[in-house]
């Protein structure tokens, strides 16, 4: 892992760049070092995913502060590119949030996405989510905010998703309101969940001039477009929370079947490969380059 400062700038240097930039998300160090070899110079700690992988349980609040930083820590160690981590709600009330920012940043992450559901939230894509009042929303927001600025008296840094997911219960008007309050209080993202056409998209990057986040999930309620066309209605991040995810929960499934009824099991990759992705290569290396080294004169 690069030095959390080091990757904060990397990240800022990104957002800077003029094409959109494509994020898939990490439920584990394993998928997070897959998206690292793949290619991609950033990624997503996804709370949906964690809360899969880690408890088997829906995301509907019921993973912790604990469990996420922890599952983050390994994440960020695992690559030396920016991780985003999804902190929900902040985990409480605005002390809370301020813990929460600070304990991310010593972590490893790079960004983390704070967001106004009541608690217990929900999946953004679900049904019986609801948002906290504006004002609560916004003071939980600065409070990240000022937790942020204390966390540069340190030399330290973080870049802060502000999310909205009052488009759901409040209606967009109030969504894009929202969006700009939190502009407005220093969030260096903005994301409004769950926009539900191609109208209300290039509505949300007319409204607000930050950099926005959209949120492609197949069978979600905002419309699954093509990379080239979120750039071109003005996003900047497209996050990818499941893929991952359902593509592993699919060939598990697959394999387990074929398991259960005696069929042959092929794969594409070798057990050689498999070690590659893992770090046995770089592992085996070191410890010869630190056997080797020739031991100081007693």
């Amino acid at each position: 892992m690069l030095n959390q400062v080091h990757l904060v700038e990397d990240l800022r240097r990104q957002l800077l760049t003029p094409n959109i930039i494509l994020m898939p998300c990490a439920f584990d160090a394993l998928s997070a070092k897959l998206i690292e070899q793949a290619g991609f110079s950033l990624t997503f700690m996804s709370g949906f995913g964690v809360s899969s992988a880690r408890l088997a349980m829906p995301d509907t609040g019921l993973i912790s502060y604990h469990e996420m930083l922890e599952q983050g820590r390994n994440i960020c160690h695992a690559v030396g590119i920016p991780v985003f981590g999804d902190a929900d709600t902040g985990y409480g009330n605005v002390m809370n949030v301020q813990r929460t920012v600070h304990g991310y940043i010593h972590a490893g992450f790079a960004g983390i996405m704070l967001e106004d559901q009541q608690s217990p939230k929900r999946c953004g894509h679900t049904k019986g989510k609801q948002v906290v009042s504006q004002l609560e929303a916004t003071e939980r927001l600065a409070a990240a905010v000022d937790a942020r600025e204390q966390a540069r008296k340190m030399g330290h840094d973080i870049v802060i998703i502000a999310r909205t997911d009052a488009r759901a219960t409040l209606g967009l008007d109030e969504a894009i309101a929202r969006g700009q309050a939190f502009q407005q209080l220093g969030a260096d993202i903005i994301f409004i969940e769950a926009p539900q056409s191609v109208e209300e998209m290039e509505m949300i990057c007319t409204e607000i001039s930050a950099p926005q986040m959209a949120n492609m999930i197949a069978g979600g309620v905002t419309p699954v477009l093509p990379s080239e066309e979120l750039e071109k209605i003005g996003f900047k991040l497209a996050a990818y929370p499941l893929s991952l995810l359902t593509a592993s929960v699919e060939a598990m499934q697959q394999t387990l079947f074929k398991l259960k009824f005696g069929q042959k099991i092929e794969s594409n990759l070798s057990f050689e490969d498999l070690q590659k992705h893992i770090g046995f290569q770089d592992y085996d290396n070191n410890l010869r380059r630190l056997s080797t080294k020739k031991k100081p004169d007693v």
